[in-house]
């Protein structure tokens, strides 16, 4: 069926680039930098994860900015000189990135008055807001017009939840999550945080455990208590380089809940990844509403 929209989304989504070749979704990348280097993600394409985990493991400190307003135009402007747009932006509560998006927006429908142009904040990134896009994408394919596809991404957003758990407290220090005294403290002890995207879409402490295999019960825990009905649903789980653990935690998940349906593992992308650092594992899903 001929569409006259164009689904979009960004790369802090952690939409794997096969995926997103295969159903045709254009990704706007995102950037980050290593080593005085400005690399842009492009989700699993170059092997680009596993270089900055390396790196990161060696000390050094990448770090990410914002995509200005002018790039935004750059990947937006050719596709609404021929077609309307729908694009599903990674949470406002975590980035002002967002509000370069808006900017975008704005400047070009008043030079294409006659186009269509939809941002839907996601309140999600990485593996929910990849979940988000595939569902989308499903009704796109459908031949659901623009307006009913943002009203599901809108009406199922609460659902997409994220439980993570990082390898190391110094990355969360770094980026003002925790303090240096928290961080110190619970290296010693061995204290492994709970994360999760909130409501208000922002990335908040949920709880705290000790050691890293109580820390992965703790993430399939969370998902058997959040998933609702698990049948055939499926479940994304992302990891900074921890693939043995990753198999762990998708196994546990599997005796936990026999009938989901795909469980993908992949490697968490250079731009959460930075911020994370190597170890973080996360496991993705739609399932109830989101309660924190």
């Amino acid at each position: 069926m001929s569409k006259n929209y164009i689904l979009m989304s960004d790369s802090d989504s952690d939409l794997h680039f096969e995926i997103a070749k295969e159903k045709n979704i254009p990704i706007v990348r995102m950037p980050y930098n290593l080593d005085d280097v400005e690399y842009f993600d492009d989700n699993g394409a170059s092997g680009a994860e596993k270089v900055l985990f390396d790196r990161m493991r060696a000390g050094a400190k990448p770090f990410t900015s914002l995509l200005p307003t002018a790039v935004y135009l750059e990947y937006f402007e050719p596709i609404l000189k021929e077609q309307d747009l729908l694009f599903l932006a990674f949470s406002s509560q975590i980035s002002a990135t967002y509000l370069n998006i808006l900017e975008a927006q704005k400047e070009l429908l008043e030079r294409y008055p006659n186009r269509r142009f939809i941002v839907v904040d996601t309140l999600s990134i990485s593996a929910p807001q990849s979940l988000l896009i595939l569902g989308a994408h499903e009704l796109y394919e459908q031949g659901a017009d623009m307006d009913t596809v943002a009203k599901w991404v809108m009406d199922t957003r609460m659902k997409a939840q994220a439980w993570f758990t990082v390898g190391d407290l110094t990355y969360l220090r770094r980026g003002g999550r925790i303090s240096a005294t928290s961080a110190i403290m619970g290296t010693m002890l061995d204290i492994k945080p709970i994360l999760t995207v909130s409501r208000e879409g922002k990335l908040e402490p949920h709880a705290k455990v000790q050691g890293r295999k109580k820390a992965i019960k703790m993430l399939v825990d969370k998902t058997v208590e959040n998933i609702g009905d698990s049948k055939g649903k499926s479940v994304i789980i992302l990891h900074g380089d921890a693939q043995e653990e990753a198999e762990m935690l998708k196994n546990q998940l599997k005796n936990r809940l026999s009938d989901l349906g795909e469980i993908r593992i992949q490697m968490i992308g250079p731009v959460i990844g930075a911020h994370a650092g190597p170890g973080t594992l996360n496991i993705g899903f739609i399932g109830n509403e989101r309660t924190v």
